[in-house]
């Protein structure tokens, strides 16, 4: 009896996970597999899910903690996927989250041989890299840096994503820089146009070792690099006119929210939300205050009322974030004469991490 294949893809917030694992359901599926997706974070009603649910493929959401924290839900998840008939999992492990290697690909090797494990891979975005190797002025905090490129240490393939943002030098040079500070493999793909992705596919699928780096995680940087960061999880019932462009209106919501966040000087590491109205999806996300909002989905989405996933992390506390949000939100919607009530809004910090198991040594 084949093994399941089981992929993971890391990487910090906003560098392009969900966008790859969208790009990738569909081509995996045409390939001959039984896909299954699992997304994860510290809390429900997570955009990604929303968002992935739309491929088609089976999703299952493990959610209140991450992966290495709650490694008996991720098995369950796996577990419900596999008796679903998926023979090939793709994991999207919370983008603050490090040490994969010693706490999910270790476990996973020693105690469950039904799985076949690729390659770790870590999805990095090109400001991010420069970013955490201190080459340009960054406004996000050096311990959030830190588990970027603890993430990077780790890998056993990196992909630097978001290529279509760069120039052929610009790639260059970004890989120049990914060979000289760590060790594994690097190339670059674009997520979002699907360039390279199948280059990437081919190479993780046909085999390699999994897993092949431990590296030294200091917890006290880990756990306020998380913790320097607001996290912000809400559903949102929406009614407008007949005629109400909910395109529109996401956008301006969205940039709202980076244009408030920006006058405080609170990086973003990401501000996502989607949209449903009569079946047809609204996508947006912005990933820095400085950067742009982007949206995605289907064209002419009107209608008199709307449900709306919103999930923004924000270099503030609690407090503030929702407090900004609360406050953003009804003013955005009352511009557009739209009312909007909060169905479910959870703020947290994340807690500080305690995974499951933590492996010293590579197995196999």
């Amino acid at each position: 009896m084949s093994k399941t294949k089981l992929i993971l893809v890391g990487g910090f917030l906003a560098a392009g996970k969900t966008t790859m694992l969208n790009t990738i359901a569909g081509r995996l599926t045409k390939r001959g597999f039984n896909v299954g997706l699992i997304t994860n974070d510290q809390a429900a009603d997570l955009v990604d899910t929303a968002i992935l649910t739309c491929t088609g493929v089976e999703v299952r959401e493990v959610s209140g903690s991450c992966f290495c924290c709650n490694f008996p839900g991720f098995m369950a998840a796996i577990q419900s996927l596999t008796d679903a008939g998926c023979d090939l999992i793709v994991a999207e492990p919370v983008g603050s989250c490090t040490d994969l290697s010693a706490t999910i690909l270790q476990p996973v090797k020693d105690k469950f041989a039904d799985l076949d494990l690729a390659p770790l891979t870590v999805l990095v975005d090109p400001v991010r890299l420069k970013e955490a190797l201190e080459l340009v002025p960054s406004l996000t905090h050096p311990d959030a840096l830190y588990i970027v490129k603890r993430q990077l240490e780790e890998a056993d393939r990196i992909l630097l994503n978001k290529a279509d943002t760069l120039t052929p030098a610009q790639i260059e040079e970004e890989l120049a820089l990914l060979k000289r500070n760590f060790s594994a493999p690097a190339s670059a793909a674009s997520a979002l146009q699907g360039t390279a992705v199948d280059a990437w596919l081919d190479e993780i699928l046909s085999g390699g070792s999994a897993g092949t780096h431990i590296t030294e995680v200091d917890y006290d940087r880990y756990a306020h690099g998380e913790a320097v960061l607001g996290w912000l999880n809400a559903a949102i019932e929406l009614d407008g006119a007949a005629d109400t462009d909910w395109i529109v209106f996401a956008e301006a919501l969205l940039t709202n929210l980076r244009d408030a966040f920006r006058a405080d000087n609170a990086e973003i590491g990401h501000v996502k939300l989607s949209l449903d109205c009569g079946g047809k999806t609204v996508l947006g996300n912005v990933g820095a205050i400085g950067g742009p909002v982007k949206m995605r989905g289907e064209s002419g989405v009107k209608g008199a009322s709307a449900k709306m996933t919103l999930n923004a992390r924000a270099q503030m506390s609690p407090e503030a974030l929702q407090k900004a949000v609360e406050a953003i939100l009804p003013k955005t919607a009352a511009s557009f004469g739209i009312s909007a009530r909060i169905a479910n809004l959870k703020c947290l910090m994340p807690g500080r991490p305690n995974p499951t198991y933590r492996y010293q040594t590579v197995i196999g």
